[in-house]
């Protein structure tokens, strides 16, 4: 650096005056100075991939976009965080855009430390919610989603495919679902939904039923009660994906009436349900979001209803077979009923012994120990798989004839 510097003070007429083999001999130090290893080398910020597989669902009053987060630059390394995703959005009146489709607004951008709260096992959902507006101005059109992603401003990804979803207004959300335990049977009740975002509802077609059953450790326990405890849960609060990996709310049944009953249920288990309601426009279904959901345990404290219809006849004797008193009865018509339990005594009133060792899966049996010229009085009862036993059923009188008699 002195050389340089004696160099300098010589001034440009003495310079010119100098061998120009001795200026390279003094320039070369200098030059060679400027590459030494220490100094910093400009790196360039990395391109995230395209995202290939974009999709869009109309999903309530929201259109879910999922999609692969990238992982790699397009030059094959690995992403050390993910990047942020821009979302951009137009409406088309063909599902497929024209050559010049509209040219797309940015909607949003998700900051890259928040890509992994709408990430799951490498994928992201994120939901768009439609305003009023947009259902107002774009209903029956189609929503048209394409994203970008970015490790730095100056050199996002290429554009992702194009994604695009017819957008109607979907009926409100259910917000009274209410359930009840009725002979070890969920009676689920809701009113149908009459409004839109921006208007009248069209008429339900169909309700979606969806429930999940929680673990024992899971839920606060309920209150017994006769119809069981239901505690209703704010609207979202258990979304598709449920409270934890395992928790996941399914679709279990449809009904086109207000009410579903679900005998697919066990006594002691708790179960989480929810209800979305589904229109038709011209070419396509539209599913509400979730209803309100309510939780409930399976307790049964109402036994079952008497039998009803009980018939006593006289079998008479063949060949080597003695005369015996059959009885049969109507079928309970609660779903949890485990068996029949039938009752004899020779007083009126009276409800006597009970006859089977076991209880009766059909509703049939036959008096094989009864004696010819008493008359014995028949009652009946029904047990369902709690064991509760229902009251006995009216009495019915039978009686075999005398040996004497024909």
């Amino acid at each position: 650096m002195a050389t340089g510097k004696a160099f300098a003070e010589l001034g440009p007429a003495r310079i010119r005056e100098l061998p120009p083999v001795f200026c390279w001999l003094v320039l070369l130090p200098l030059l060679g100075g400027c590459a030494s290893p220490g100094e910093p080398v400009t790196r360039r910020p990395p391109t995230p991939t395209a995202i290939d597989d974009l999709t869009a669902a109309q999903s309530g009053n929201n259109v879910l976009l999922s999609f692969a987060v990238p992982h790699e630059t397009v030059e094959q390394k690995p992403l050390e965080h993910p990047p942020a995703v821009e979302i951009y959005r137009s409406f088309s009146p063909a599902a497929v855009p024209p050559a010049s489709p509209p040219p797309p607004v940015l909607l949003e951008t998700i900051p890259s430390d928040l890509v992994d709260h709408y990430a799951s096992e490498g994928r992201a959902v994120v939901p768009d919610p439609l305003t009023p507006q947009d259902l107002e101005v774009h209903a029956g059109e189609f929503a048209v989603y394409m994203i970008r992603t970015t490790i730095s401003a100056k050199r996002p990804s290429a554009d992702s495919n194009l994604a695009s979803v017819r957008v109607n207004p979907a009926p409100e959300p259910i917000a009274d679902l209410q359930a009840a335990v009725i002979h070890s049977v969920v009676h689920l009740t809701w009113t149908p939904p009459e409004k839109t975002p921006i208007g009248a509802a069209p008429p339900v077609k169909v309700y979606h039923i969806y429930r999940v059953e929680i673990p024992p450790a899971a839920p606060a326990q309920l209150p017994p009660s006769s119809k069981a405890a239901a505690t209703p849960q704010a609207p979202g609060s258990l979304p598709r994906g449920g409270e934890s990996p395992g928790l996941r709310l399914e679709q279990i049944a449809e009904t086109a009436a207000p009410e579903y009953d679900d005998s697919q249920v066990a006594l002691g288990k708790t179960y989480r349900y929810a209800v979305r309601s589904i229109v038709e426009y011209p070419g396509e279904q539209v599913e509400s979001s979730d209803s309100n959901q309510v939780a409930i345990t399976v307790r049964n404290l109402v036994p079952p209803s008497a039998p009803q219809g009980l018939v006593v006849i006289v079998v008479p004797a063949k060949e080597e077979a003695r005369a015996y008193l059959d009885l049969s009865w109507a079928i309970n018509p609660e779903a949890d009923v485990g068996g029949y339990n039938v009752y004899r005594s020779e007083q009126q009133g009276v409800v006597g012994t009970r006859l089977n060792s076991e209880l009766l899966p059909t509703p049939t049996f036959s008096d094989m120990s009864a004696l010819p010229g008493r008359r014995y009085f028949y009652s009946v009862t029904a047990v369902d798989r709690s064991g509760k036993e229902s009251s006995p059923s009216v009495a019915v009188s039978g009686e075999l004839p005398a040996q004497s008699q024909p």
